[in-house]
Protein backbone atom coordinates (compact mmCIF):
# COMPACT_ATOMS: atom_id res chain seq x y z
CA UNK A 1 0.00 0.00 0.00
CA UNK A 2 1.36 3.39 -1.02
CA UNK A 3 0.47 6.85 0.27
CA UNK A 4 1.14 10.11 -1.54
CA UNK A 5 2.77 12.89 0.50
CA UNK A 6 3.50 16.11 -1.36
CA UNK A 7 3.36 14.20 -4.64
CA UNK A 8 5.84 11.53 -3.50
CA UNK A 9 4.59 7.93 -3.40
CA UNK A 10 5.75 6.26 -0.21
CA UNK A 11 5.16 2.78 1.26
CA UNK A 12 2.60 3.06 4.05
CA UNK A 13 5.20 2.22 6.72
CA UNK A 14 7.35 5.17 5.62
CA UNK A 15 4.57 7.70 5.12
CA UNK A 16 4.98 10.17 7.98
CA UNK A 17 4.58 13.86 8.73
CA UNK A 18 6.13 15.91 11.54
CA UNK A 19 4.37 16.52 14.84
CA UNK A 20 4.94 20.24 14.17
CA UNK A 21 2.23 20.15 11.51
CA UNK A 22 -0.75 22.35 12.32
CA UNK A 23 -3.07 19.37 11.80
CA UNK A 24 -1.44 17.90 14.92
CA UNK A 25 -0.79 21.10 16.86
CA UNK A 26 -4.14 22.83 16.24
CA UNK A 27 -6.36 20.40 14.33
CA UNK A 28 -6.12 22.68 11.29
CA UNK A 29 -6.69 21.13 7.89
CA UNK A 30 -9.18 20.27 5.20
CA UNK A 31 -9.93 17.10 3.27
CA UNK A 32 -12.22 15.51 0.75
CA UNK A 33 -13.21 11.94 0.14
CA UNK A 34 -14.33 10.09 -2.97
CA UNK A 35 -14.59 6.52 -4.14
CA UNK A 36 -13.22 4.56 -7.06
CA UNK A 37 -15.14 1.85 -8.88
CA UNK A 38 -13.02 -0.37 -11.11
CA UNK A 39 -10.17 2.16 -10.72
CA UNK A 40 -12.38 5.05 -11.89
CA UNK A 41 -12.64 7.97 -9.42
CA UNK A 42 -16.36 8.73 -9.37
CA UNK A 43 -17.31 12.42 -9.77
CA UNK A 44 -13.65 13.44 -9.38
CA UNK A 45 -14.23 16.82 -11.01
CA UNK A 46 -16.94 17.69 -8.46
CA UNK A 47 -14.82 16.62 -5.50
CA UNK A 48 -11.80 18.60 -6.67
CA UNK A 49 -13.97 21.69 -7.13
CA UNK A 50 -15.24 21.34 -3.57
CA UNK A 51 -11.72 20.70 -2.29
CA UNK A 52 -10.42 23.93 -3.80
CA UNK A 53 -13.43 25.80 -2.45
CA UNK A 54 -12.38 24.60 1.02
CA UNK A 55 -8.81 25.76 0.29
CA UNK A 56 -10.13 29.23 -0.55
CA UNK A 57 -12.49 29.41 2.45
CA UNK A 58 -9.65 28.50 4.83
CA UNK A 59 -7.26 31.06 3.31
CA UNK A 60 -4.77 28.33 2.45
CA UNK A 61 -2.21 28.44 -0.38
CA UNK A 62 -2.30 25.00 -1.97
CA UNK A 63 0.75 25.39 -4.20
CA UNK A 64 -0.79 23.20 -6.92
CA UNK A 65 -3.72 23.39 -9.30
CA UNK A 66 -6.63 21.11 -10.10
CA UNK A 67 -4.83 19.34 -12.95
CA UNK A 68 -1.79 18.60 -10.77
CA UNK A 69 -3.99 17.26 -7.97
CA UNK A 70 -5.91 15.08 -10.42
CA UNK A 71 -2.62 13.70 -11.75
CA UNK A 72 -1.51 12.89 -8.18
CA UNK A 73 -4.77 11.02 -7.52
CA UNK A 74 -4.41 8.95 -10.69
CA UNK A 75 -0.75 8.22 -9.92
CA UNK A 76 -1.76 6.74 -6.56
CA UNK A 77 -4.59 4.74 -8.15
CA UNK A 78 -2.17 3.30 -10.72
CA UNK A 79 0.44 2.47 -8.08
CA UNK A 80 -1.88 0.72 -5.62
CA UNK A 81 -4.25 -0.91 -8.13
CA UNK A 82 -7.16 -1.17 -5.69
CA UNK A 83 -10.17 -1.20 -8.07
CA UNK A 84 -12.83 -0.36 -5.47
CA UNK A 85 -11.49 2.08 -2.94
CA UNK A 86 -11.87 5.25 -0.93
CA UNK A 87 -9.57 8.18 -1.72
CA UNK A 88 -8.95 10.76 1.01
CA UNK A 89 -7.25 14.00 -0.02
CA UNK A 90 -5.92 15.95 2.98
CA UNK A 91 -4.34 19.40 3.08
CA UNK A 92 -2.78 20.35 6.41
CA UNK A 93 -1.62 23.69 7.78
CA UNK A 94 2.04 22.72 7.36
CA UNK A 95 5.09 22.54 9.61
CA UNK A 96 4.70 25.58 11.84
CA UNK A 97 7.65 26.77 13.95
CA UNK A 98 5.40 28.38 16.55
CA UNK A 99 2.60 25.80 16.32
CA UNK A 100 0.11 28.48 15.32
CA UNK A 101 1.08 30.27 12.12
CA UNK A 102 -0.07 28.77 8.82
CA UNK A 103 2.81 27.93 6.47
CA UNK A 104 3.31 25.82 3.35
CA UNK A 105 0.71 23.03 3.58
CA UNK A 106 1.28 19.31 3.26
CA UNK A 107 -0.76 17.34 0.75
CA UNK A 108 -1.56 13.76 1.76
CA UNK A 109 -3.54 11.34 -0.40
CA UNK A 110 -4.59 8.02 1.10
CA UNK A 111 -6.25 5.09 -0.65
CA UNK A 112 -7.97 2.24 1.18
CA UNK A 113 -10.08 -0.72 -0.02
CA UNK A 114 -13.82 -0.03 0.01
CA UNK A 115 -16.71 -2.47 -0.09
CA UNK A 116 -19.00 -0.91 -2.70
CA UNK A 117 -22.67 -1.36 -1.78
CA UNK A 118 -24.92 -0.20 -4.59
CA UNK A 119 -28.23 -1.01 -2.96
CA UNK A 120 -28.86 -0.48 0.77
CA UNK A 121 -29.58 -3.48 2.93
CA UNK A 122 -30.80 -2.54 6.40
CA UNK A 123 -32.12 1.01 7.02
CA UNK A 124 -30.23 3.00 9.64
CA UNK A 125 -31.36 4.65 12.87
CA UNK A 126 -30.45 8.22 13.82
CA UNK A 127 -30.42 10.11 17.09
CA UNK A 128 -30.67 13.90 17.03
CA UNK A 129 -28.22 16.23 18.76
CA UNK A 130 -28.32 20.00 19.06
CA UNK A 131 -25.17 21.11 17.28
CA UNK A 132 -24.15 23.39 14.42
CA UNK A 133 -20.89 22.53 12.68
CA UNK A 134 -18.30 25.30 12.62
CA UNK A 135 -17.70 26.55 9.05
CA UNK A 136 -20.30 24.10 7.69
CA UNK A 137 -19.56 24.96 4.05
CA UNK A 138 -15.99 23.65 4.46
CA UNK A 139 -14.96 20.00 4.73
CA UNK A 140 -12.48 20.33 7.59
CA UNK A 141 -10.74 17.60 9.58
CA UNK A 142 -12.74 18.69 12.67
CA UNK A 143 -14.94 15.76 13.72
CA UNK A 144 -14.73 16.44 17.47
CA UNK A 145 -18.45 16.18 18.20
CA UNK A 146 -19.06 13.12 16.04
CA UNK A 147 -16.22 11.16 17.65
CA UNK A 148 -16.91 12.48 21.17
CA UNK A 149 -20.55 11.36 20.90
CA UNK A 150 -19.96 7.81 19.69
CA UNK A 151 -20.97 6.53 23.12
CA UNK A 152 -24.13 8.66 23.03
CA UNK A 153 -25.08 7.09 19.69
CA UNK A 154 -24.68 3.56 21.08
CA UNK A 155 -26.61 4.40 24.24
CA UNK A 156 -29.54 5.49 22.07
CA UNK A 157 -29.46 2.33 19.95
CA UNK A 158 -28.67 4.39 16.87
CA UNK A 159 -26.21 4.19 13.99
CA UNK A 160 -25.37 7.86 13.61
CA UNK A 161 -26.11 11.42 14.67
CA UNK A 162 -28.48 13.94 13.14
CA UNK A 163 -27.36 17.50 13.86
CA UNK A 164 -29.96 20.21 14.37
CA UNK A 165 -30.23 23.63 15.99
CA UNK A 166 -34.00 23.82 15.87
CA UNK A 167 -33.66 23.35 12.14
CA UNK A 168 -32.43 20.03 10.80
CA UNK A 169 -28.92 20.33 9.36
CA UNK A 170 -27.01 17.14 8.47
CA UNK A 171 -25.31 14.01 9.74
CA UNK A 172 -21.58 14.09 10.50
CA UNK A 173 -20.73 12.34 7.21
CA UNK A 174 -23.95 12.59 5.20
CA UNK A 175 -26.72 14.88 4.03
CA UNK A 176 -30.34 14.18 4.85
CA UNK A 177 -33.60 14.28 2.87
CA UNK A 178 -37.23 13.82 3.84
CA UNK A 179 -40.15 12.86 1.60
CA UNK A 180 -43.58 14.48 1.98
CA UNK A 181 -46.71 13.95 -0.12
CA UNK A 182 -45.32 15.84 -3.11
CA UNK A 183 -41.84 17.06 -2.22
CA UNK A 184 -38.40 15.61 -1.53
CA UNK A 185 -36.74 18.13 0.76
CA UNK A 186 -33.14 18.63 1.90
CA UNK A 187 -31.87 21.42 4.20
CA UNK A 188 -30.62 24.48 2.35
CA UNK A 189 -28.44 26.47 4.76
CA UNK A 190 -25.58 25.91 7.21
CA UNK A 191 -24.58 22.53 5.76
CA UNK A 192 -21.82 20.95 3.72
CA UNK A 193 -23.26 20.53 0.25
CA UNK A 194 -22.44 16.92 -0.54
CA UNK A 195 -21.60 15.71 -4.02
CA UNK A 196 -24.10 12.84 -3.87
CA UNK A 197 -26.68 15.35 -2.60
CA UNK A 198 -26.02 17.54 -5.65
CA UNK A 199 -26.67 14.58 -7.98
CA UNK A 200 -29.95 13.75 -6.24
CA UNK A 201 -31.10 17.34 -6.78
CA UNK A 202 -30.92 16.74 -10.55
CA UNK A 203 -33.11 13.61 -10.54
CA UNK A 204 -36.76 13.68 -11.59
CA UNK A 205 -39.37 11.56 -9.82
CA UNK A 206 -42.92 11.64 -11.13
CA UNK A 207 -45.27 13.44 -8.76
CA UNK A 208 -42.48 14.95 -6.68
CA UNK A 209 -40.46 18.14 -6.66
CA UNK A 210 -36.96 17.95 -5.19
CA UNK A 211 -36.21 21.16 -3.28
CA UNK A 212 -33.69 22.74 -0.94
CA UNK A 213 -35.61 24.11 2.03
CA UNK A 214 -34.89 24.29 5.74
CA UNK A 215 -37.28 22.46 8.09
CA UNK A 216 -37.65 21.78 11.80
CA UNK A 217 -36.81 18.59 13.65
CA UNK A 218 -40.48 18.00 14.48
CA UNK A 219 -41.31 17.91 10.76
CA UNK A 220 -39.12 14.90 10.13
CA UNK A 221 -40.81 12.62 12.68
CA UNK A 222 -44.10 12.47 10.74
CA UNK A 223 -42.82 12.49 7.16
CA UNK A 224 -43.30 9.59 4.70
CA UNK A 225 -39.64 8.70 4.22
CA UNK A 226 -36.20 9.85 5.31
CA UNK A 227 -32.89 8.96 3.71
CA UNK A 228 -29.27 10.06 3.84
CA UNK A 229 -26.84 10.58 0.97
CA UNK A 230 -23.07 10.15 0.97
CA UNK A 231 -20.15 9.06 -1.20
CA UNK A 232 -19.99 5.60 0.35
CA UNK A 233 -23.68 4.95 1.03
CA UNK A 234 -25.29 6.51 -2.07
CA UNK A 235 -28.93 6.81 -0.93
CA UNK A 236 -29.65 4.98 2.32
CA UNK A 237 -33.08 4.85 4.03
CA UNK A 238 -33.60 5.85 7.66
CA UNK A 239 -36.03 3.75 9.68
CA UNK A 240 -35.99 5.61 13.02
CA UNK A 241 -35.08 9.01 14.43
CA UNK A 242 -34.98 9.43 18.22
CA UNK A 243 -36.77 6.10 18.56
CA UNK A 244 -39.67 7.21 16.37
CA UNK A 245 -40.47 5.07 13.34
CA UNK A 246 -40.37 6.87 10.02
CA UNK A 247 -43.13 6.05 7.53
CA UNK A 248 -44.23 2.51 6.70
CA UNK A 249 -40.73 1.17 6.10
CA UNK A 250 -41.19 0.55 2.37
CA UNK A 251 -38.95 3.47 1.27
CA UNK A 252 -40.30 3.42 -2.29
CA UNK A 253 -39.01 6.88 -3.23
CA UNK A 254 -35.54 6.24 -1.79
CA UNK A 255 -35.28 3.08 -3.88
CA UNK A 256 -36.36 4.90 -7.04
CA UNK A 257 -33.85 7.65 -6.42
CA UNK A 258 -31.05 5.19 -5.73
CA UNK A 259 -31.71 3.37 -9.00
CA UNK A 260 -31.46 6.65 -10.89
CA UNK A 261 -28.34 7.65 -8.97
CA UNK A 262 -26.63 4.40 -9.96
CA UNK A 263 -27.29 5.31 -13.59
CA UNK A 264 -25.63 8.70 -13.04
CA UNK A 265 -22.61 7.02 -11.44
CA UNK A 266 -22.25 4.65 -14.39
CA UNK A 267 -22.52 7.55 -16.85
CA UNK A 268 -19.73 9.38 -15.02
CA UNK A 269 -17.20 6.90 -16.41
CA UNK A 270 -17.69 8.56 -19.80
CA UNK A 271 -17.37 12.10 -18.49
CA UNK A 272 -14.25 14.18 -19.13
CA UNK A 273 -12.38 16.23 -16.58
CA UNK A 274 -12.68 20.01 -16.86
CA UNK A 275 -9.64 22.00 -15.71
Amino acid sequence: MYISINNELLPEANANISVSDLSVQRGFGIFDFLKTINNHPVFLNDYLNRFFNSVKEMNMQAGFDKKQLSDAVFALIDKNNIPNSGIKIILTGGYSDDGYTMVKPNLIIIQTPLNIIENPTKPIKLVSYNHQRQLPQVKTIDYLQAIRLQGFVKENNADDLLYHNGLVRECPRANIFMVTDNEIITPKTEILKGITRSKVLTIEIEGYKIVEKDFELEDIYTTKEVFITSSTKNIWPVSEIDGKQIGNGENVIAKQLNDKLLQIIKADKKAEMVF
